[in-house]
């Protein structure tokens, strides 16, 4: 094992980069997504006491919310596209309640997870050496995701910035291969 000041003489060796990673969406061009939070979690924990001394027991593991910016293009029109992911979920305008053909619609979270595509991936890659496929480092897979917040952005007469929109989901869990 190469001690710390092997490390980084071998041209061999190379840490994960930011910049080399894809987000998968159903429906969303790869190319509009700017950031991505990825997947972390929190593990609760238990004290118990006896006599005078606590010990900690770990508990249940908590996801945390998974958060990714895009910019918003004008085709594909991001911000329709996540209309419609609202609307597939099941959410009705006030003024087209009465209109609905069958019975009263609410959200639901199969509706919305199926809107997302059952499961969204982020994808980690290594240096440009090959094939795409042998080039994954990391692949999180995000389970039984759900939209918790949508951020349209801001609009300027003293920017020349694109609209960016900012995404927050939950999920039931994430695994790594």
């Amino acid at each position: 094992m190469p001690t710390n000041s092997q490390f980084w003489n071998q041209a061999s060796l190379e840490p994960k980069r930011q910049f080399r990673w894809l987000l998968y969406v159903a429906g969303m061009p790869q190319f509009i997504v700017k950031t991505v939070k990825k997947p972390s979690f929190g593990v609760n924990s238990e004290t118990h006491t006896f006599l005078n001394y606590d010990f900690h027991y770990p508990g249940k593991v908590t996801w945390e919310d998974v958060s990714f910016t895009i910019v918003d293009p004008v085709q594909p029109d991001s911000t329709a596209s996540l209309v419609k992911i609202l609307e597939a979920a099941g959410y009705v305008y006030p003024d087209r309640y009465n209109s609905q053909p069958n019975e009263p619609r609410t959200i639901s979270k199969k509706a919305m997870v199926d809107a997302l595509g059952g499961q969204i991936q982020l994808v980690q890659f290594g240096a440009n050496t090959g094939e795409q496929e042998e080039n994954i480092l990391e692949k999180w897979t995000i389970n039984n995701p759900i939209i918790t917040s949508v951020d349209f952005g801001d609009l300027s007469y003293g920017s020349d910035e694109l609209v960016e929109v900012a995404i927050t989901l939950k999920y039931d869990w994430a695994f790594l291969t």
